[in-house]
């Protein structure tokens, strides 16, 4: 088998160096050349054509952004972008997987970060799935102004059904074929587990709130979960449920700390059987690396509840939704752009 062949791009000489290295260490990847900044990244992407290229966003001379859409156009290369743990560099991020970028890595501690190492199994991973990764063109979304959200936030109290989407890889953009296809009177309140860092999943929320007529947030502590409210777990915590004043009510947990992800959609799919009414469950698991979701869509399914996964046609890395068909926790199986309307036709939502 041929290996993933990487180009690793970053203006730091101590970054190229330990991404170079913690690559080298996988049997199955090369790195063919690193870069200093986004002009001699592109070049280089260009003429040695690689399967793979890592992209830092801060450069001279050439940005990530401007970069990436050189490459996107330019070479078939695959791209993960390596990205600071601000607010600032959060939205940029969104701004690069929208032109093409397949994923991102957040350095833990800047710019030059000394504890990227620690993020190696994460790199390694994310290349792999970038390499496999299938990206279909997406037509931006319009934006909603907020006449157009049907329901003020503080007035909804009723919550018919729960929609649970879970997905890691490719998350923000296979997102962006179902959430801003339902309607803001959606009888049905909407959880989302994104794999995602701290700060990366309010930004993303945020985002998405612009071009959805449902009302898209961060769940925060008490928050009550409505119909036509959708939610994201936070980045670094596991979303749960109690039942408090006749409703179902958000609290965030870091445990269990052995979970493989937190968020986890395994972990908030179990606490939402728990206790809401799993019949009025609907379990949405969409592409992503690993099988995160896929034991928690079973047991739904066990229970009563309804399990939509989405198809290899459309997803970026088909992994999770894999390991729910095989296991058995699948009850449709479909395309990213035809799950909201199945949604909306299982809750009675226009």
């Amino acid at each position: 088998m041929k290996p993933i062949r990487v180009l690793v791009v970053d203006d730091s000489a101590f970054m190229r160096r330990v991404i170079r290295q913690i690559l080298e260490g996988a049997p199955d990847i090369e790195v063919v050349d690193v870069a200093r900044d986004g002009q001699e990244g592109m070049e280089k992407a260009i003429t040695l054509q690689p399967d793979v290229v890592t992209l830092d966003i801060n450069m001279p001379r050439m940005d990530g952004l401007t970069a990436l859409q050189h490459i996107t156009l330019k070479t078939t290369a695959k791209v993960v972008m390596i990205s600071s743990l601000t607010q600032e560099d959060a939205l940029i991020t969104f701004e690069a997987l929208e032109l093409g970028a397949v994923d991102f890595i957040a350095k833990p501690d800047g710019t030059i970060s000394l504890g990227i190492s620690r993020l190696a199994d994460e790199i390694i991973g994310k290349v792999r799935a970038a390499a496999k990764a299938r990206l279909p063109k997406r037509t931006p979304g319009r934006r909603v102004s907020r006449v157009e959200k049907q329901i003020p936030v503080t007035t909804i109290t009723d919550l018919d059904w729960v929609v649970l989407i879970g997905v890691s890889t490719g998350g923000p953009r296979t997102l962006e074929d179902i959430l801003p296809h339902l309607p803001g009177d959606l009888p049905a309140g909407v959880v989302v587990v994104q794999h995602m860092p701290p700060r990366f999943t309010a930004s993303l929320a945020q985002r998405l709130d612009q071009y959805c007529k449902l009302h898209v947030c961060e769940a925060r502590e008490g928050m009550k979960l409505s119909n036509g409210l959708a939610v994201f777990a936070p980045g670094g915590y596991h979303l749960m449920f109690r039942q408090q004043g006749g409703g179902i009510t958000c609290y965030l947990s870091l445990r269990p700390e052995d979970a493989q992800f937190r968020p986890s959609v395994d972990v908030t799919l179990h606490a939402l059987m728990e206790t809401y009414d799993p019949k009025r469950t609907i379990g949405v698991l969409l592409t992503g690396m690993g099988d995160d979701g896929a034991d928690a869509m079973v047991e739904l399914r066990r229970r009563g509840g309804w399990t939509v996964v989405e198809s290899e046609e459309t997803a970026v890395v088909w992994g999770m939704p894999r390991a729910a068909i095989e296991r058995g926790g699948a009850d449709v199986v479909a395309p990213s752009y035809q799950i909201a309307d199945i949604i909306r036709r299982k809750v009675g939502g226009r």
